[in-house]
């Protein structure tokens, strides 16, 4: 099968391209699922979430979709059919902004099952950040291959994403890629891997939209998989990853959220009653990202 990221096409099965593994094998054997944590960068976990309440909280988008006159009129709201204009959507803001709209997203995202793994994974009381990250992505949308630490690093490093589909996602509606092996991308870490978008004001904060020149250049492979509403896969904040092009004409339902322990360092950004996000970043001209890896000889 191929898929395309970006402007580029791979194969599945070629040097590129595999199958993401999943981790239900050893989900109940907490030192197993963090030695698989630091050796692949990843725990795909299939039925993590109550497949019921994800099917319930993505209503709540599409009817939100809908009000917004981003659905094609006369289709059944369930299939999230992209309207005419072809918008994606982002809805960041913290957990009370988000109430009124999404109450249902956060039962996902911030339900005791989550926190209880998160404790036990992390070896403590866990905490998530405030600051909730859900979107909609429009036909062709895709994000570029990215740290997550670039956008999130002042506090401890060690936080985890947990991304959630919102509704069965097959390939083609652009499921995440991790890129195996980047964790350890060491030149990466110390150059790129430093990088604070809003102290250094770099265009996207992505390194790169070209994932075969990451292979090329640096190694790994990328590797993928369908995913089904309740499917989660969490990783951590020097994992490259990116996502497969929206080839559809429906939407992508998905979030980001963040969770590590309530007893290390906090990126103040990103907690509290109304989290102030990113606040410099983009307020004047960016520098390109091949003018900054140039001077990161990267």
């Amino acid at each position: 099968m191929n898929v395309t990221i970006g402007t580029r096409e791979l194969v599945m099965g070629s040097r590129y391209l595999t199958e993401l593994r999943s981790s239900n094998d050893i989900l109940e054997d907490t030192e197993a699922l963090r030695l698989r944590l630091a050796e692949e960068g990843y725990l795909l976990i299939r039925g993590f979430h109550d497949r019921e309440r994800v099917l319930s909280a993505r209503e709540d988008f599409l009817r939100r979709l809908q009000a917004m006159g981003r659905l094609e009129p006369g289709t059944p709201l369930d299939e999230g059919r992209i309207s005419r204009d072809n918008r994606s959507m982002m809805w960041g803001g913290g957990a009370e902004e988000l109430q009124a709209d999404f109450p249902r997203f956060l039962d996902v995202v911030n339900h005791p099952s989550v926190l209880d793994f998160f404790d036990r994974l992390l070896g403590g009381k866990s905490m998530t950040y405030d600051y909730k990250w859900p979107r909609a992505v429009a036909h062709g949308g895709n994000t570029g291959a990215h740290y997550d630490v670039v956008y999130m690093g002042r506090g401890t490093k060690n936080v985890y994403t947990m991304w959630t589909p919102f509704g069965d996602t097959p390939l083609e509606l652009g499921t995440l890629a991790m890129c195996l092996g980047s964790q350890h991308f060491s030149k990466i870490r110390q150059t790129y891997g430093e990088m604070d978008v809003d102290r250094d004001n770099v265009a996207t904060g992505w390194f790169s939209e070209d994932p075969v020149e990451i292979v090329d250049t640096f190694g790994g492979r990328w590797a993928t998989t369908s995913f089904e509403a309740g499917d989660a896969i969490i990783f951590g904040m020097y994992m490259m990853h990116t996502s497969l092009n929206n080839t559809t004409d429906r939407y992508r339902i998905s979030s980001d959220t963040r969770y590590q322990l309530a007893s290390e360092p906090v990126d103040e950004r990103w907690v509290g009653r109304k989290p102030k996000g990113h606040y410099a970043w983009g307020k004047t001209t960016p520098k390109p990202v091949a003018d900054a890896r140039k001077e990161w000889g990267v």
